[in-house]
């Protein structure tokens, strides 16, 4: 193919084969770097899901609850590679909550597809409270409902993804705790001192021997270590 020259040539250089590989390489990774992918609803699910499973049993449940939440790697292998949830799914022997397992889960499998800000989920499932009363687990955390046991496990997991900060106290907040804590543990020291008595579990402390062993007996509080008696 020619090519006409319309102006004068004044320099000229040969450009080598391996010289127009390096210009071009770069340029193609900066494009692909450039179309970061965001989570939105048109967005194809692939073949492959990382996916985490939770059990719940909750006392008021005859059957276990397993909570399983898959994610999709979105920019994988880039500086912008990001893990975001994906779908949930629920799974029981427990056919009494089926319609409504069914319902929550694509709901928040919808709005994990949605995209965006997707946290707000946990505070409105932790809300959710069963007029039937909640439940105690073990550790002494009290759950309102199967649902707000959902929202923490929901919770668990985007705290793992890195899609939400461990909730946890600030400097002044541990500093008070501590102290409180501190106080309880010498108030509760103060008490044991009388656990190895050999008087009677209960005993109050007597005004004249000032030792914890005064007792009713015969309708009268008696002292057993020093006799001292209120009924004289």
């Amino acid at each position: 193919m020619s090519i006409k020259i319309e102006k004068r040539i004044v320099n000229y250089r040969v450009e080598k084969p391996e010289e127009k590989a390096v210009v071009t390489e770069p340029a193609k990774d900066e494009r692909r770097l450039a179309e970061v992918i965001r989570m939105h609803e048109k967005l194809e699910r692939p073949e492959v899901l990382i996916g985490s499973t939770y059990k719940i049993k909750p006392p008021v449940a005859d059957h276990a609850m397993y909570v399983t939440i898959n994610d999709i790697v979105l920019n994988q292998g880039f500086e912008h590679e990001q893990r975001r949830p994906f779908e949930i799914f629920v799974n029981s022997k427990n056919l009494d909550h089926y319609q409504w397992i069914v319902a929550l889960t694509r709901v928040i499998s919808a709005v994990f597809r949605k995209g965006g800000d997707v946290t707000f989920l946990v505070e409105e499932l932790k809300a959710v409270f069963d007029p039937r009363g909640g439940y105690w687990l073990s550790g002494g955390k009290f759950m309102p409902s199967i649902i707000a046991e959902l929202g923490h496990v929901v919770e668990k997991h985007l705290i793992t993804i890195g899609l939400m900060e461990s909730p946890g106290l600030d400097e002044h907040q541990r500093q008070l705790v501590a102290e409180k804590r501190a106080e309880f543990e010498a108030a509760g020291k103060q008490q044991d001192a009388f656990a190895d008595s050999e008087f009677p579990a209960g005993a109050q402390l007597c005004g004249k021997c000032n030792t914890a062993a005064v007792v009713m007996m015969d309708g009268c509080m008696t002292c057993l270590n020093c006799g001292d008696s209120k009924c004289g």
